[in-house]
């Protein structure tokens, strides 16, 4: 009696597993079809904001559009691994949790804008190696992992993925050199420390290089492009 039931689940398996496939697939096409479009927008908004620390943020609504188009192009890469969880659990919750992913993220430029203000060569290497003090630091490994783990929203992924990249997002604002080089450059560490396991023969000498950048930027501004200190 077991044999016609056992041959059925066997010939269903190959179309439930195409259609797994399909919406992996899907979903990971979508997800990265989003970052690559809001890459376009966010090239095209930056223009002004790349002007070391001298940059002003300008109007709220749109230092705000040129914020969520940077975190959405930066960041949806390295929440793959989330997405394709989410979307092989119920396919619907995908846009939500990519919705409350990004809301996080704006959040955190509401809070950017509140506080910025055009500085100089000792606020931005300061903060340049604070940041690289925090790449070491057990509450960055804690949020890092936490991103690595299963998570049950959008909203606490992207609280996880605050803690663990808040400190690269700052250097970038303190610098103010919002260029598409030094963006890709950011976006590709938080991916990488997302998506690979922790390991100090990585994260020293990543954490070393940027605090020695931070000393640079104290000792001999004037050496690293696109710095310009405010008048």
């Amino acid at each position: 009696m077991d044999g016609p039931p056992t041959m059925a689940r066997a010939t269903s398996d190959p179309t439930a597993a195409s259609a797994a496939m399909a919406t992996t697939a899907t979903a990971l096409a979508v997800t990265l079809g989003l970052a690559a479009t809001c890459w376009v927008v966010a090239i095209r908004q930056m223009s002004g904001m790349d002007r070391g620390m001298a940059t002003e943020l300008g109007s709220f609504a749109s230092f705000l559009a040129v914020w969520v188009s940077m975190m959405a192009a930066m960041m949806l890469p390295s929440a793959v691994t989330p997405v394709l969880r989410i979307a092989r659990a119920r396919v619907p919750a995908v846009p939500l949790f990519v919705g409350s992913y990004l809301a996080v993220w704006t959040i955190v430029g509401v809070v950017v804008y509140g506080l910025y203000r055009p500085h100089g060569t000792g606020a931005a290497g300061a903060v340049v190696m604070a940041a690289g003090v925090y790449e070491l630091t057990p509450l960055k490994r804690y949020f890092r992992l936490r991103c690595r783990e299963g998570v049950r929203s959008g909203s606490e992924y992207g609280l996880c993925c605050v803690g663990s990249s808040i400190a690269l997002m700052l250097m970038l604002v303190a610098l103010g050199v919002m260029s598409v080089a030094s963006m890709s450059v950011i976006a590709v560490v938080i991916t990488a420390q997302k998506l690979l396991p922790a390991t100090p023969a990585l994260d020293v000498p990543l954490a070393v290089a940027i605090v020695a950048l931070g000393m640079l930027i104290l000792i001999a501004p004037s050496s690293i492009p696109g710095l310009r200190p405010s008048m």
